[in-house]
């Protein structure tokens, strides 16, 4: 695979556009976790799925490691599914990190794949669906939504504690 500036406009335009089959995987793993923990999380609109796209993709580090990884997911299929199970849960795993970012958003996105992967049947090859449950899983993570996100860290130290 040839990963140029274009290829990675295209993938980012791909992914842009399957916001009609991404958006009802993250808003129904939303739906799932919240209920498993007890909490209310907002539902994402297929327009604020296409702006965190445009979001992800404008950082040229993260936009080249997310298009090798979509690219790869897209491309690959294997024979019986079963013995492929490492390589396209890797490479969904990964993306879904990606696209969250750091540390603590990237574990939970890591999580939140193997969750969505459970559920998530597409067609097109034992990567597509992997690529669907890996960028509902990035995307539903870095979203706003969460109460959790939505407040300042007890952790946080002020700056003037450290003399």
């Amino acid at each position: 695979m040839n990963v140029t500036p274009e290829r990675v406009a295209a993938e980012a335009k791909w992914i842009h556009d399957r916001a009609d089959v991404v958006v009802p995987i993250i808003n129904d793993a939303r739906s799932e976790l919240g209920a498993l923990f007890g909490v209310d999380v907002a539902a994402v609109s297929e327009a604020t799925y296409r702006e965190e796209v445009a979001a992800v993709f404008a950082d040229g580090d993260v936009a080249v490691n997310a298009a090798g990884y979509v690219g790869l997911l897209r491309e690959l299929d294997v024979a019986g599914d079963y013995p492929g199970f490492v390589v396209d849960e890797i490479l969904g795993r990964e993306l879904a990190a990606t696209i969250a970012g750091g540390t603590p958003l990237s574990l939970l996105a890591q999580a939140t794949f193997h969750f969505a992967d459970v559920t998530t049947h597409s067609a097109g090859g034992a990567g597509i669906d992997d690529l669907d449950a890996a960028l509902a899983a990035g995307f539903q993570t870095r979203l706003p939504g969460w109460s959790w996100r939505e407040s300042e860290s007890p952790f946080a130290v002020d700056p003037e504690r450290l003399g």
